[in-house]
């Protein structure tokens, strides 16, 4: 975020802006969409880290997933909340997404989540993810 766009935001908030560019450490150059399949975001996952992706959550068994791989056949392919994928494994046989929600520690497991992988895309976890280019 620019000075610009920080104080037309701290307009509507009544709020001063605080945008400093001295403490700018990167810019945003681009980003990578990740070809919408489980073995490419598994790829990109292993290379270049966390990537930012969006699912189904709007089943009452996620949003209040407490442990183990959560497996689902009934999610939607609209997405429709915002998830961090920060790896992956394999527990008793079965594959899965390590998963980093935005609900604080409370929710889930310490604030994460294993989504069943190698699936059917399940809740479309592969669909929409993406990671930036950094400059």
């Amino acid at each position: 975020m620019n000075c610009l766009r920080c104080w037309i935001s701290s307009l509507d908030q009544k709020q001063v802006c605080k945008y400093d560019s001295r403490k700018v450490v990167t810019f945003v150059s681009s980003y990578i969409n990740v070809n919408q399949r489980e073995r490419a975001l598994q790829v990109a996952v292993a290379g270049v880290g966390p990537i930012s992706a969006a699912i189904d959550a709007h089943s009452k068994a996620f949003q209040f997933y407490k442990h183990g791989i959560y497996k689902r056949n009934d999610c939607n392919h609209q997405a429709n909340h915002a998830i961090l994928v920060v790896g992956y494994g394999t527990e008793n046989g079965q594959d899965y997404w390590l998963v980093k929600n935005s609900w604080g520690q409370r929710w889930g497991d310490h604030g994460y989540i294993k989504m069943a992988r190698n699936y059917n895309n399940m809740c479309s976890i592969a669909t929409l993810a993406s990671y930036p280019i950094l400059r």
